[in-house]
């Protein structure tokens, strides 16, 4: 058996739009992807449906996966000849440890290619509204591990004190000495000072100061990692380059319940600034269809489509079995946006209104009463509970949205209707609206075109 190719891939500080395009290509190939605890999880979501997901998260005192265990399952992973995705948070290259991982595969002889990605050095002063470098308040810019094998930063403090700025990764618990050194070494007490948690994500948190104040503002604010300490002259730009935070739903935290369709609507939530978490997460199941479909196809008046999978599988299908679509005399309707747009994109005209006549519905779920052309099934990743659980612990999620009544059944088969209940539900429809209610969850119905507006007043 040939070998395989391990990737290391840099998924970025946490925004899921700043992943490479170079990185997100070697995703969307994995058989395995190995991801660490500050990977954006839904980054998972552009895996194949059946790539294996292995979490290797790491906090501060406690390890899902050890290092050398990480060695190891790469290598046998590779060994089996499957192209294996290493996905790190920030860029593999800058306190990733893709050093250690990579020496073994050599050792081993097993290929492998870094790909870079974004540093939350960079990435979280920026959405901070701070460029690391500037022409009038810093010429030089230095990275720094705030924590490791050692419990204080392995750092030469009197060459550090001398950078213009400097970012420190992971510095919290660290931040009395840090400062302590740096005013030691002739930093000015009155350096401005910057803590970025969770930076580029909605949550993202500031807190600011200068090197005699931060660390006493940090313990009475009990702020925490994961974070970026920023200290430098630079930071004074915040006051008028301060974009992100400014962004109609900064701050807003949601979950968008997931039926297993496409939807953009998280995208444009995300573009507002807000954090989106999509859940659960479902993998799609190829189905062979029905071989009554094919032969009955030239007699149906009405094609209905579900979604933009269903459009997939469907046309994948007649490929294969060599029919072709000319014998196609209905009309077709879609039920989704996405659906509308997968068929316009095949070059078809796609009808609008209520079909009538002798009907076939193309999806992933039959339906009492409607001749079903089941193309693929919708299931719950292995992942995901593991997910829901990570985002119950760092995220304080205060809005759900359920966009359609499998949304509705989708999620409450999975979750916690206790926390549910204290948050705010919205959803688009009466329908949607009632079915939650069935489960004892209050809904209030709010149009989908004004519901932006809606969370901007509430933030």
């Amino acid at each position: 058996m040939p070998v395989g190719t391990v990737y290391f891939v840099g998924a970025g500080p946490g925004d899921i739009g700043l992943i490479t395009v170079k990185g997100l290509e070697r995703l969307k190939q994995a058989d395995v992807v190995l991801y660490d605890r500050l990977v954006n999880p839904e980054l998972l979501a552009y895996t194949r449906p059946n790539c294996e997901k292995v979490y290797c998260g790491k906090l501060p005192k406690h390890h899902i996966l050890r290092q050398e265990q990480i060695n190891a399952e790469l290598v046998a992973k590779a060994k089996e000849g499957k192209t294996v995705v290493r996905l790190k948070g920030g860029d593999p290259g800058v306190f990733g440890r893709v050093g250690e991982e990579a020496a073994e595969l050599a050792k081993h002889g097993i290929p492998f290619e870094i790909v870079p990605g974004i540093t939350s050095g960079i990435a979280a002063p920026l959405y901070a509204g701070i460029p690391v470098t500037h022409r009038e308040y810093g010429h030089s810019f230095a990275l720094v591990s705030a924590h490791g094998k050692a419990t204080e930063p392995q750092v030469d403090w009197a060459s550090l004190a001398k950078m213009d700025t400097i970012a420190f990764y992971m510095g919290v618990a660290n931040l009395p000495l840090i400062c302590d050194q740096l005013l030691a070494h002739g930093k000015r007490n009155d350096t401005p000072v910057i803590l970025i948690r969770w930076g580029t994500m909605g949550r993202q948190q500031t807190l600011e100061g200068t090197l005699e104040t931060i660390a006493k503002k940090a313990e009475e604010a009990a702020f925490s990692n994961p974070a970026i300490t920023l200290v430098g002259d630079v930071v004074a730009l915040r006051k008028t380059t301060n974009w992100f935070e400014k962004k109609r739903l900064f701050g807003q935290q949601i979950l968008l319940a997931s039926d297993g369709t496409e939807t953009e609507f998280a995208q444009t939530l995300r573009a507002e600034g807000a954090d989106v978490f999509e859940f659960p997460k479902w993998k799609l199941v190829k189905k062979e269809i029905a071989h009554y479909v094919f032969t009955n196809l030239s007699s149906y008046e009405q094609i209905v489509f579900v979604s933009s999978e269903s459009v997939h599988f469907f046309f994948a299908a007649l490929r294969s079995e060599k029919i072709d679509v000319r014998t196609i005399k209905a009309e077709l309707y879609a039920r989704t946006p996405s659906a509308k747009r997968a068929l316009e994109e095949r070059g078809f005209c796609v009808s609008d209104g209520q079909q009538k006549g002798k009907t076939l519905v193309v999806g992933e779920e039959a339906v009492e009463n409607e001749e079903w052309c089941l193309t693929h099934e919708v299931k719950q990743e292995e992942t995901s509970q593991l997910l829901w659980e990570r985002m119950k612990e760092e995220a304080d999620v205060r809005t759900v949205i359920f966009p359609t009544v499998a949304s509705v059944h989708r999620l409450l088969a999975m979750s916690d209707k206790a926390w549910l209940k204290e948050r705010t539900i919205l959803c688009f429809d009466d329908e949607t609206k009632e079915v939650a209610r069935t489960y004892g969850v209050f809904a209030r119905c709010i149009e989908k075109e004004t519901l932006i507006d809606y969370l901007a007043r509430e933030r």
